[in-house]
């Protein structure tokens, strides 16, 4: 009867740990993502191929147009390609 009652406690004790870790699809972001709807734009400027002018246009743009959708939607500043997005595609998020 202990040997089960340890396997349970155990069991219990595995299954109370596990449930207060965070799932993989948490919204918690990726370490050294960028969220391009709240960076300001120094932030912005950290991303391949975003310098000053461009990390201004994207904060102009998000203040005009509102949040971006996905990161392809940042394409819809001038002077952002598909390539620069494509370049950062695993660095911005929108969440």
């Amino acid at each position: 009867m202990k040997k089960t009652q340890t396997i349970l406690a155990s069991l219990a004790l595995i299954i109370s740990l596990l449930a207060a870790q965070a799932p993989a699809w948490a919204e918690e972001p990726v370490a050294g993502t960028i969220n391009i709807n709240t960076a300001s734009a120094e932030e912005l400027t950290t991303l391949d191929g975003i310098g000053e002018s461009k990390a201004l246009a994207i904060v102009a743009d998000r203040d005009t147009n509102g949040p971006f959708e996905s990161g392809d939607d940042l394409a819809r500043v001038r002077g952002i390609g598909d390539a620069t997005v494509e370049k950062n595609a695993d660095r911005i998020t929108t969440r």
